[in-house]
């Protein structure tokens, strides 16, 4: 029987009846003895995450100012609390210790970084033991491990944290476990017995290096759409969920905002070559996407992503682009104020720099200081409101003619290209236009290269 290591999103877990879906998707293979839960998703009083609550407490108010939403701590806490209430009530279990618990738990006092990591991992926390709980009351043999008692070992920053190696045995030790067993994603435990989180998302990031320590079969990772789409299906309606991508096309998808999984879930997965099959928890018959090492080819380009609100900074300088020195410490300015770059295409004198808009909100004056005074540009220009359109796609690999493919399906549209770009591998490229065109951009790239395939491999 294959081991399957399934976890299951926020929105999969955010109510009595998406746990219940939970339940029949495990019962229906008897292969899914682990299963990973994220916090139950949003609440119903102000649409808001449970996680991003739990940070707005740990702040004592200022994670949803900063946001400008008008929510204290304390009404924080109220509808943390009265979710898991309402768990409670229409699972019909009995979990009124886990409430004080709960309650113990939002009021204890701890030093500002441990403080954070340790709030903002309680949903998980008891998401998993409410639904623990459940299974047992469905007649499910179940237990929960906490990251706590495995122990699911982390280094590093408390809220950055980073597996040790020692808790891959730790966590192979629980293929022992008899029944289903219930983990709670997001964090694990310091050798001082300090809770420490992953970055967001990272209940992605526990299921896989479950996976990879038990050496399973399978990792799903389950959540509200029926797969990883060619394109945005909120702009592209039509387009279809792709089959199977590669880690490598994933990887080139997701940070170009195909963000449906968290990259470094993959990397140990990759390792030990375990597929993972994203799958809607809402659809459980829709085969969804398989991510595996290695695939054939049936079409040129995989699928199109998109990033808006990008800021295009050009340099001049003479020779800097044979200066290694000249582009690092560009790239470490932008590092430094925390600024995410996503291309650099570089020439002998000059250089551009495509990055997220809005990290240079309240920064771009520092920015543009710091880099006139250490690097000295001839020139500096900073533009904005661009987006980046990137097909990727391991068929496109040593076939003639895409890229100009691609900007004759652009230039049809009366729709200019301001930067252009190839990955080294040639399974992806990357072009820069006006976010104004950017929905025109998408249709015309998404039919000539997807649709038409008017390019066939020779």
């Amino acid at each position: 029987m294959s081991l399957i290591v399934a976890k299951f999103g926020g929105s999969s877990v955010q109510n009595a009846a998406q746990i219940e879906k939970v339940k029949k998707i495990v019962q229906a293979n008897p292969g899914r003895r682990f299963v990973v839960v994220s916090a139950p998703g949003k609440e119903e009083r102000y649409n808001k995450k449970i996680t991003d609550h739990l940070f707005n407490i740990a702040t004592g108010g200022r994670h949803f100012k900063n946001e400008r939403h008008e929510i204290t701590a304390q009404e924080s806490v109220q509808a943390v609390i009265h979710k898991f209430e309402t768990l409670e009530r229409d699972l019909g279990i009995d979990a009124a210790d886990l409430i004080d618990s709960l309650r113990t738990d939002l009021a204890r006092e701890l030093p500002d970084d441990k403080r954070i990591a340790f709030y903002a991992s309680r949903g998980e926390h008891y998401s998993a033991r409410f639904i623990t709980r459940y299974f047992r009351k469905e007649g499910m043999e179940a237990g929960c491990a906490l990251p706590e008692n495995i122990p699911f070992l982390v280094r590093g920053d408390y809220d950055n944290a980073k597996v040790e190696e020692e808790a891959y045995l730790h966590l192979a030790n629980l293929k022992d476990n008899s029944g289903i067993t219930v983990m709670p994603g997001y964090y694990g435990v310091t050798r001082e017995g300090d809770i420490a989180v992953f970055s967001r998302g990272g209940s992605d990031l526990t299921g896989g290096e479950l996976a990879y320590a038990l050496r399973a079969d399978l990792y799903e990772n389950w959540t509200d759409t029926d797969g990883i789409y060619e394109a945005d299906p909120r702009i592209i309606t039509r387009a279809n969920v792709i089959p199977r991508l590669t880690y490598k096309e994933i990887r080139l998808l997701a940070s170009k905002g195909f963000n449906v999984f968290h990259f470094d879930a993959m990397v140990n997965c990759k390792k030990r070559n375990i597929p993972i099959n994203i799958r809607n928890t809402n659809n459980p018959s829709a085969p969804g996407t398989f991510i595996v090492n290695e695939r054939v080819p049936q079409e040129l380009i995989a699928g199109i992503a998109r990033v808006d609100h990008i800021a295009y900074v050009y340099l001049e300088k003479d020779t800097l682009g044979e200066s290694g020195a000249f582009i690092e410490e560009l790239l470490d300015i932008f590092r430094r104020y925390e600024v995410q770059t996503y291309h650099y295409p570089v020439d002998k004198d000059d250089i551009a720099v495509l990055l997220d808009q809005n990290d240079l909100i309240g920064k771009i004056n520092d920015v543009r200081r710091e880099i006139e005074d250490r690097l000295n540009p001839d020139s500096m220009k900073v533009m904005y409101d661009f987006s980046i359109l990137s097909p990727v796609g391991i068929g496109m690999r040593n076939v003639p003619g895409v890229i100009a493919e691609a900007a004759a399906a652009l230039r049809d549209n009366k729709i200019s290209i301001e930067t252009i770009d190839q990955g080294p591998a040639q399974i992806s490229f990357h072009i820069g236009i006006h976010s104004a065109y950017a929905d025109a951009g998408l249709e015309a790239l998404f039919e000539r290269l997807i649709e038409n395939q008017n390019l066939k491999k020779n």
